[in-house]
């Protein structure tokens, strides 16, 4: 930290720092700089925390290239920020910047927790409902705003069980512009219908329209996407309620 600061910021920032460290399973870097003095500790205030934050692992799969966020104007615990601990009496509102690789996003997807959420996932086709539970997966950003889906789905409908391999382009929602996709092409198998594939595209904006999820005390929803070669980039609006004790994984709220 920087000279400049005070005793008590440099105290609590690095306190700050060793724990969210410690419940990582990797970190690159990260920094944690708490704003704020003795007396409004003792008040229960801070003027802000900022966090930055590059290589960081949760449950060995799952991984974040780069993090940046701060949040301004919090009421905290002043008992227990005097233990260096961060304890928010009110819940806070803030902006969040996230960027993964491709590498990450793929690491992710064969994690142990993305796969538990993909199981037995329902599309209503007609009035029938067809279940699908997706085989292999994997994510390719090869620049313009695009992304490549490769890969392969358990399809059950009217009592049969059959495998689909297909490929896939298109382009995420942003603030902008609403998601599209450019191409769907199978692979492998008998094909699909154009009523499964029309069941697929509103299972597809059901999930991307989910108004929020949930990590721990913390809800966000995503107000922007940018994809670029080999990279995401995503701005979330996000609600803490606590810092996190521990970190544990994302589920839709």
């Amino acid at each position: 930290m920087p000279d400049e600061h005070r005793l008590e910021e440099q105290f609590l920032s690095q306190e700050a720092e060793k724990r969210i460290s410690n419940q990582l399973d990797e970190v690159e870097q990260i920094e944690i700089d708490v704003q704020t003095d003795l007396l409004k500790i003792l008040q229960g205030q801070a003027d802000g925390v900022s966090v930055a934050g590059q290589g960081l692992v949760i449950k060995e799969d799952i991984r974040v290239q780069e993090i940046k966020l701060q949040i301004d104007s919090i009421a905290i615990n002043p008992f227990s920020a005097l233990f260096g601990q961060i304890e928010l009496n009110q819940p806070v509102n803030t902006i969040a910047r996230i960027i993964l690789t491709e590498v990450d996003i793929n690491r992710a997807l064969t994690s142990d927790f993305v796969r538990s959420q993909m199981q037995n996932l329902e599309l209503n086709v007609d009035g029938e409902i067809v279940s699908f539970e997706p085989e292999e997966i994997q994510v390719f950003l090869p620049g313009d705003g695009k992304v490549e889906f490769r890969g392969k789905v358990l399809l059950k409908e009217m009592g049969n069980t059959r495998s689909l391999a297909y490929t896939a382009i298109g382009r995420p929602r942003t603030h902008s512009q609403p998601a599209m996709l450019e191409g769907f092409n199978c692979t492998q198998g008998e094909g699909i219908s154009i009523e499964l594939i029309t069941a697929f595209i509103q299972k597809a904006k059901e999930l991307m329209n989910t108004p929020s999820f949930k990590w721990e005390d913390i809800a966000f929803s995503i107000k922007d996407i940018e994809v670029q070669k080999g990279t995401l980039i995503l701005m979330l609006e996000a609600q803490i309620n606590q810092i996190p004790s521990s970190l544990s994984l994302l589920s839709p709220e």
